[in-house]
């Protein structure tokens, strides 16, 4: 039988569990996780600076935002766990499917057409090479 207190011996369980790479997460992006998506298979698994350069130039809304997440990243592996900017690479980076905002279009005769404006949840996790 395990000693301590319930939460006690549940803090010393998520301690050892805890993920040590440096990730950063985007939450209620105003973009559907089929677009985000787009923009983030372009970058999985190449080095930061290759990502950088590829989000710079990528046309797709998406890109400016999963450019500045991974800036925040890189600043995360920086400053908390004291990582070389050179040798990060992107490790994870996947979208899930945040809430859907649903509007009304109206339309001929009376009818109303629903509008989904869909939102998703980006994440970004790096590692050292």
């Amino acid at each position: 039988m395990a000693k301590g207190h319930r939460s006690q011996i549940k803090r010393e369980r998520n301690a050892n569990q805890r993920e040590t790479r440096p990730s950063a997460k985007l939450s209620y992006a105003r973009v559907s996780v089929q677009k985000a998506c787009f923009v983030l298979d372009a970058i999985r698994g190449k080095d930061v600076q290759t990502a950088l350069g590829i989000l710079a130039y990528n046309p797709r809304y998406a890109s400016s935002l999963i450019e500045k997440l991974l800036k925040s990243a890189i600043a995360n592996a920086e400053n908390n766990n004291g990582m070389n900017p050179e040798n990060l690479y992107i490790a994870e980076c996947y979208a899930n499917k945040g809430p859907t905002m649903k509007r009304i279009r109206p339309r001929a005769q009376g009818r109303a057409y629903r509008i989904e404006k869909r939102m998703s949840h980006i994440t970004i996790v790096l590692d050292e090479r």
